[in-house]
């Protein structure tokens, strides 16, 4: 993580941060944003994708980031399932489902990478 100060710094935070406006702004809107369950999870799933990136790096232990990591890209998963329930729901067109579902695959991939990264750092630490 040289070079990286801030977790802000990090390319997969900005992702996240980017997938989580999306996840709002989406959710706020009709008939989504009075299902209050779906919502409320897709919208604490979007944030916990940023708070364990920020976590992780705080930490500043490279297996303990890799273990949040992991958890930010679990919770990137739900955010997609969560996305298909939307559009099942007929709370998203397809469009939007596009749109916000590509973002959430990306953010997934920055996330995989950077992980697979540490890996390979963490192999004689601790």
């Amino acid at each position: 993580m040289a070079g990286i100060r801030r977790f802000e710094d990090i390319v997969a935070w900005q992702r996240a941060r980017s997938l989580t406006k999306c996840i709002y702004e989406i959710s706020q809107n009709g008939r989504f944003a009075k299902d209050f369950g779906l919502r409320d999870q897709i919208q604490r799933a979007a944030v916990s994708i940023m708070s364990n990136i920020t976590e992780g790096f705080e930490r500043n232990r490279n297996r303990e980031f890799h273990q949040y990591l992991s958890m930010a890209k679990a919770s990137c998963a739900e955010v997609r399932s969560l996305l298909y329930v939307s559009l099942d729901a007929g709370y998203l067109s397809d469009d939007q489902f596009a749109i916000v579902l590509s973002a959430g695959e990306e953010t997934a991939r920055i996330i995989g990478g950077l992980r697979a990264s540490l890996g390979k750092r963490t192999v004689n630490v601790d």
